[in-house]
């Protein structure tokens, strides 16, 4: 018999699957959950394993063939494709060359899918995502997801017995891309300020209440992760909050602030003070392995570059790392910019280096744009606004201890300036319409 958490699984998944038909934007929300809470590995999900389903596959075959079949109701705003979807297109190209102009990559991705496979997947839905989120309640929506995920994934981590966790971390929760703790806490880091938002914009109790609750466990899951990236990347984005900030809302978000330093100090355990006090060592002491490997493995990188200034090849760190520091052999990068301009070159970085730049200057031109609409849509774009620049001031920071840059986190998260961009315009063509309706 079917467990009530197996039976609402497999009547989302089916629901979203259906539904993406009809609503691309359905099949969008239910991928993305997918993601982020990794249902095949899920035990209520255990009665549906011997079926075979591919739950992300499925998803995404739906939401492409709702695209085709409801591409005339599709609102794509003042262009079909904006500049930053150009050069993710452009990066994707890169890739490809990369893996096709180097050595090939040996022992590594025989199990999963190789980086330039990977990543052909994250383009796809990040298009998908951003031709189909564009109007403010689609994309209130996805940050709803987003929350509710990091609700049910830091449930799941308070709830954890003590023997799950390796070297007092947390680790294995979520999707496939978290199954490390440091990617877990940066996930969990980079929803705090989606959840912030999400209660500035919420108008009543219930949703309110979700949004703190899931703000207390998001920010236990962190802290039971003992992850130094991820605390580094929330005082960036606490620092850029306060920056940021707009003026409308500048005196709740600096309160939030303080009662969620409040809050983060509480809930942190000796572990986790012990851990983070080793980010800032005193002159004459010693960093932890750990610590000091990340600088060795840097110094490595910018080796790497020196030597092959058009990359090693996408994939290739790992059986190349052994020839700089034998004793690392094998060993990851530790930072996703490194290991960007080491495989893929000084040109693959620089195309990088421009989705970035033009994610986040597309929140000074919302912002902008934003003041010629009436205050209700404008205070909610600029609400956006902030709290996806701040999400991605935070995951941005992680990726200096954290090596994320095939992920499909990093790039639906940059990619969400564009679905903004869209409902902006969207939501002035609609004004203009009715302005023009109202002078008829």
């Amino acid at each position: 018999m079917f467990s009530i958490k197996s039976l609402a699984f497999i009547s989302i998944f089916l629901i979203c699957s259906v539904g993406a038909i009809f609503l691309p934007h359905i099949g969008i929300y239910g991928y993305l959950a997918d993601y982020c809470i990794g249902s095949s590995k899920q035990w209520w999900e255990a009665p549906f394993s011997g079926l075979g389903i591919r739950y992300s596959f499925t998803l995404a075959s739906a939401t492409i063939a709702g695209f085709v079949l409801q591409r005339n109701k599709l609102r794509f705003g003042f262009s079909i494709i904006t500049i930053q979807e150009a050069f993710c297109l452009l990066f994707l190209l890169v890739m490809w060359m990369s893996y096709l102009g180097s050595d090939g990559t040996i022992n590594r991705y025989v199990i999963v899918d190789h980086p330039t496979i990977k990543f052909t997947k994250v383009a796809i839905f990040a298009l998908l995502m951003t031709h189909t989120i564009t109007d403010r309640k689609k994309l209130s929506g996805l940050l709803w997801v987003f929350i509710l995920c990091a609700l049910a994934l830091g449930l799941k981590s308070w709830d954890l017995p003590r023997r799950a966790y390796v070297s007092n971390r947390l680790e294995g929760i979520g999707g496939a891309d978290f199954a490390e703790s440091n990617f877990f806490a940066s996930f969990m880091a980079a929803m705090l300020p989606l959840i912030g938002v999400q209660l500035l914009r919420s108008k009543k109790w219930i949703p309110r209440i979700i949004c703190i609750i899931s703000a207390a466990f998001t920010a236990n899951a962190v802290v039971l992760c003992r992850s130094r990236g991820a605390l580094v990347g929330i005082v960036m984005g606490s620092m850029a909050a306060l920056v940021m900030a707009p003026k409308r809302f500048r005196k709740k978000i600096a309160i939030g602030l303080i009662l969620g330093s409040m809050g983060g100090l509480y809930v942190a355990d000796k572990q986790f003070l012990e851990r983070i006090s080793t980010i800032i060592v005193s002159q004459g002491q010693e960093r932890d392995e750990s610590a000091e490997s990340r600088f060795r493995l840097w110094v490595a990188g910018a080796q790497m570059v020196f030597d092959k200034p058009f990359g090693i090849g996408v994939g290739n760190w790992y059986q190349t790392i052994g020839s700089y520091i034998p004793e690392y052999a094998g060993k990851d990068s530790h930072n996703t910019y490194v290991k960007c301009i080491a495989e893929m070159g000084v040109f693959g970085f620089l195309v990088f280096a421009l989705v970035i730049y033009f994610s986040l200057t597309e929140i000074k031109r919302i912002n902008r744009y934003s003041e010629y609409l009436p205050q209700d849509i404008q205070n909610d774009l600029k609400l956006f606004a902030f709290g996806i620049f701040i999400t991605l001031a935070v995951i941005l920071t992680c990726g200096l201890t954290i090596t994320m840059i095939y992920t499909e986190t990093v790039w639906i998260l940059l990619m969400l300036p564009v679905c903004l961009r869209r409902t902006l315009e969207n939501a002035l063509l609609d004004h203009k319409e009715n302005i023009q309706k109202n002078e008829t």
